[in-house]
């Protein structure tokens, strides 16, 4: 079972619970048992998809007998009014589902639309956009993965994936000495965990590119002066990468971008990524 599904069963569960509670009583006392309908999960806007899955697993863990058609998969760019799922069985399990299916796609199509913004505005450059870990509690997984819908680039997923050494650490670390042992330290026992120095300095940066087993230098609010001189100070090395972060928004990602840097990291388009708008048009059919 991967991240994604592990982390959707959960929260589905988690969700539908909270919503349903004792039993939809709008549904039990207003909707007839035997009233079949069909519904579309319409864009309001325009945006790119990520979830489509998830609103599916919705609608089915509260009804396998409903039948959930997926005409647009997650990623892909839609217009106003494009119709993204198709939802027909009882009136009943479909509205029980409704919001709980619509929460999801909304949020997860909401990052993989701020996501797709940023990547369009560094086309032609060779910056990619990343993520941060200032995702939503718990449904990390899933917001990473609709960054990646919206074209973006996953940065590391949790504190044992990558190390990645800010200035609190280097306060405590001891000199270069001593981060030089840590990095030989760390490669040692976990070859396959990339290191990362923080950076808000151009003399930090040239002291870590003389270290080895460095794999990112991450440039810390830096103006794109300091990053562009950041960029001539590594040369034609293709590693360290270098990271530009903070300040980052739809009016500078261009410019950033422009430095030379191989990546800019963001973490408004997981924490602050506004729903796309998707809505259900609801059509009754007879029992």
């Amino acid at each position: 079972m991967s991240a994604v599904e592990a982390s959707a069963r959960v929260l589905i569960g988690q969700a539908l619970a909270e919503d349903i509670g004792l039993g939809d009583v709008t549904a039990m006392y207003f909707i007839p048992s035997d009233r079949q309908a069909r519904a579309m999960i319409v864009a309001r806007k325009e945006g790119v998809i990520s979830g489509v899955d998830i609103a599916q697993a919705v609608f089915h863990e509260v009804d396998v007998a409903l039948d959930v058609e997926v005409l647009l998969p997650n990623g892909s760019r839609v217009s106003e009014g494009a119709v993204v799922m198709c939802i027909t069985g009882p009136a009943r399990s479909i509205l029980t589902a409704e919001r709980t299916a619509l929460n999801f796609l909304q949020r997860l199509s909401g990052v993989a639309t701020a996501t797709a913004r940023y990547v369009e505005l560094v086309k032609g450059t060779n910056a990619r956009i990343l993520d941060t870990r200032k995702t939503t509690p718990g449904y990390r997984a899933l917001e990473k993965r609709a960054v990646l819908h919206g074209g973006g680039t996953n940065h590391r997923m949790g504190l044992y994936d990558r190390a990645m050494v800010k200035d609190n650490h280097l306060v405590a670390e001891g000199g270069l000495d001593e981060i030089q042992k840590s990095i030989h330290r760390l490669k040692a026992d976990h070859p396959d965990v990339e290191v990362e120095m923080e950076a808000d300095r151009l003399d930090q940066v040239e002291a870590f590119l003389g270290l080895d087993g460095v794999d990112h230098i991450l440039l810390d609010n830096m103006a794109p002066e300091l990053i562009r001189k950041a960029v001539a100070m590594r040369g034609d090395r293709v590693k360290p990468y270098l990271e530009a972060s903070g300040n980052v928004n739809l009016a500078t990602v261009r410019t950033i971008a422009e430095t030379g840097v191989d990546f800019i990291s963001i973490g408004s388009i997981t924490h602050s990524a506004p729903a796309l708008d998707l809505g259900m048009d609801f059509v009754a059919l007879r029992g």
